[in-house]
């Protein structure tokens, strides 16, 4: 497992922030180099609770040729703007076709399944989501992993969504390891 690998957290107006920043948290304590990109042109986000956020990068900035991970927060606002965002969409369908490795959560899974990315793949998202899932194998797990695609429920099941990704990038030890510091039972 690479040691300097670079994974992507992309965040839109009304995402939602105990995702996104759990997750960006988790991964950072996990020592893997997370980069968080604004898809507005401003690197200042609003989420869905009128929380700011600034990030590290603004999408048309950045280059994603050398990542390892593209991960999407939920949120209703959140999912519809990154769901419009047709850069972030051409980067998905490419991770993809390279098997690179995916991860969604809340209502975000929706884009994957638009994009026809969980094609007979095992996938969950938020309740009242499921028929978005287009071609996938939906199941009621909280979290799952098939494939290159991680995918949660929602908020509730954040940590245990960032753990499995720390799990996939650089090992169940670590994963244990944050978990333990975290005092999470998970």
């Amino acid at each position: 497992m690479k040691n300097n690998m670079q994974v992507f957290v992309f965040f839109a107006e009304g995402v939602e922030e105990i995702e996104a920043i759990t997750i960006v948290d988790i991964l950072r304590r996990s020592k893997i180099n997370v980069i968080t990109i604004s898809i507005t042109d401003k690197k200042k986000v609003i989420g869905s609770h009128d929380i700011p956020i600034i990030t590290d990068k603004l999408f048309f900035e950045t280059d994603f040729s050398c990542g390892e991970m593209l991960i999407l927060p939920g949120g209703i606002n959140g999912t519809n703007n990154l769901n419009n965002h047709l850069g972030l969409k051409k980067l998905l369908k490419q991770y993809n076709t390279e098997g690179k490795k995916i991860a969604a959560i809340c209502a975000a899974p929706l884009i994957l399944g638009e994009l026809n990315l969980l094609h007979k793949t095992k996938a969950t998202v938020y309740p009242g989501f499921e028929d978005k899932l287009l071609g996938a194998i939906y199941v009621q797990d909280n979290v799952i992993k098939d494939n290159n695609i991680i995918t949660g429920k929602g908020p509730a099941f954040v940590f245990k969504f960032a753990l499995l990704i720390v799990t996939e990038l650089k090992g169940k030890k670590k994963a244990d390891e944050i978990a333990e510091g975290m005092l999470l039972n998970i």
